[in-house]
């Protein structure tokens, strides 16, 4: 089965926490501080692969996760670091993250990589806080959460030409023709329901690889038969076929146009991308009528007429795809090119105020959040005095009293940061 689309939740491994523990063996005094770091949580790697050739795997697979790291132990001993998940995927797999559908990555490659998710960092023991005005610390680090995304996998096939068209206008025979792939073949419509591949060799040792796609219908952008399902995979082609018809009843220019229409309307550029406009099935006897109709609307454009059945202009036509594959570059995918472009420039100001907003849930109930505040809290044990200390001299510090303050808080009022709740006291 082709799947070539799906949906995942990938969830790294949370750190492992740090340890507060004291050396206590025999003959050794006052051993001080021993408590371990926490081992690293386990990371998702996605990989590329020619092994595997569809997302099926991923078709009952709704989460991917990996271990956490092991806690911290006494004598400075560290956690155990949890092992990374790696996911094999096809060649020419890109992610997007959820919701907005942001490109994270392009896997065109075999054996490229990408950490989809990473691993939380273990915390730090209670070893290494000791310093010169603390040599007893009772403090430790919780391990930092791992990363957790819902990501859509979308395999776009790594194919250099294109072959496009209504359904029957015979792509999959010119496949047939031109490589040792066998696509099913038949005179109906749909008789192509995945894409097929094929690689070309021309006598004078220049190859590409060739898709046959499934054909298109007026409406294929808005979903209408499969074509939503398939334009995807002429996103990475360099050069379009686009084959029309000589031997139904039907406009070839009419057809040209419809086509044309969604290949723009499906973005990407795919309607600016180097076409050559094929004339298929001329060894029938309206063919030569048609193309000198097709021809006269389209002074100025070259046609490249050619029979499956005779093998006449195929060679002609195939020449020319090679001659413009050699000049034209690979097109970065919709995503990859914003992603490449320029620098985020963070400005302090800003990144003060992103630290944390409050919230007035009620008269008398404030709820402090945002992204590096929550995590600073999670990673700070307040399981001991020093502990609670340190969580309340940060909050002082980033300046959460001021802002409440600011708000109305009263003394008595309730505060809450995450699953913490506290009494303000000006």
């Amino acid at each position: 089965m082709f799947i070539d689309r799906a949906k995942v939740e990938v969830r790294a491994g949370n750190g492992g926490n740090g340890a507060i523990a004291f050396l206590t063996e025999k003959y050794v005094a006052r051993g001080g501080p021993a408590g371990g770091n926490g081992g690293r949580g386990g990371s998702i790697i996605f990989t590329a692969t020619k092994t595997v050739t569809t997302l099926i795997n991923f078709r009952h697979s709704k989460v991917i996760q990996a271990a956490d790291g092991g806690k911290g132990g006494n004598k400075n001993m560290y956690g155990r670091g949890a092992e990374d998940v790696h996911v094999e995927v096809p060649i020419g797999t890109v992610i997007y993250t959820e919701p907005g559908h942001v490109f994270l990555c392009d896997l065109a490659k075999d054996g490229a990589s990408f950490v989809v998710a990473k691993g939380g960092r273990g915390g730090r023991g209670n070893a290494c806080f000791k310093s010169s005005v603390n040599r007893t610390p009772k403090i430790a680090e919780n391990g930092v959460p791992g990363e957790r995304k819902k990501i859509t996998l979308e395999l776009k096939l790594l194919a250099d030409v294109g072959l496009v068209g209504f359904p029957s206008v015979g792509k999959s025979t010119l496949l047939s023709v031109i490589s040792s792939a066998r696509p099913e073949i038949g005179e109906y419509a749909f008789t192509t329901l995945v894409p097929n591949l094929g690689m070309v060799y021309l006598p004078d040792g220049r190859s590409f690889v060739a898709a046959d796609l499934p054909g298109l219908i007026e409406g294929a952008h808005l979903g209408k038969g499969l074509g939503l399902q398939f334009l995807r995979h002429i996103e990475r082609c360099r050069v379009i076929l686009h084959i029309i018809d000589m031997s139904t009843d039907r406009d070839p220019y009419d057809d040209y146009q419809k086509i044309r229409a969604e290949l723009k309307a499906y973005g990407f550029g795919l309607d600016k991308r180097p076409t050559l406009i094929v004339a298929s099935k001329m060894d029938e006897d309206i063919a030569a009528t048609k193309l000198k109709e097709l021809r006269k609307h389209l002074r100025g454009k070259k046609i490249y007429p050619f029979s499956s059945l005779t093998h006449e202009g195929v060679n002609e036509l195939l020449y020319k795809a090679a001659d413009i594959l050699d000049v034209t570059s690979p097109f970065p995918l919709e995503g990859e090119q914003e992603a490449e472009q320029g620098l985020k420039v963070y400005e302090a100001e800003a990144v003060a105020k992103d630290i944390f907003q409050i919230v007035k849930k009620d008269a008398h109930t404030f709820v402090i959040q945002g992204e590096r505040i929550e995590k600073t809290y999670r990673m700070i044990n307040i399981s001991t005095d020093e502990g609670m200390l340190k969580l309340i001299t940060y909050l002082r510090k980033v300046g959460v009293d001021a802002e409440l303050r600011a708000r109305g808080a009263q003394d008595g009022d309730t505060v809450i940061l995450v699953d913490f709740e506290f009494e303000y006291i000006s």
